[in-house]
């Protein structure tokens, strides 16, 4: 069974930093998986933040990120890290934490973690 322990959600203060964890357990295959995540605001459809494949040097950033979030593995093949550094005002925001069932991100999310809750205060 995949389970997912995400960490790091809180409050941040506009232009702000926060960084989530996110370690995926119970992946039976040998191959290091793409990891990734994904926000949802209320009223909003899901949408991809970033992913990491299994490539070294390989990522993905949504368009929105210009720049400010970086994404890295950490000792551990499945656990990630997303540094969020600059956030810009989008109130309350769930991230998740997903991996699919192979080591690219262009693959479609067979797993989804948790909901994270971020909140920006203003």
């Amino acid at each position: 069974q995949v389970q997912f322990v995400e960490s790091g959600g809180g409050l941040v203060q506009p232009g702000g930093s926060l960084t989530l964890s996110c370690a995926v357990s119970g992946l039976t295959t040998r191959d290091v998986h793409a990891i990734g995540w994904f926000r949802q605001a209320p009223g909003k459809e899901r949408e991809r933040v970033s992913c990491i494949s299994s490539s070294p040097g390989s990522w993905y950033y949504g368009d929105f990120v210009k720049g400010r979030f970086n994404i890295s593995r950490g000792t551990a093949k499945h656990t990630v890290y997303l540094q969020m550094n600059n956030r810009q005002p989008e109130n309350t925001t769930v991230y998740y934490c997903a991996a699919p069932a192979s080591s690219s991100c262009r693959s479609a999310i067979d797993y989804w973690g948790q909901r994270t809750q971020v909140t920006d205060s203003s």
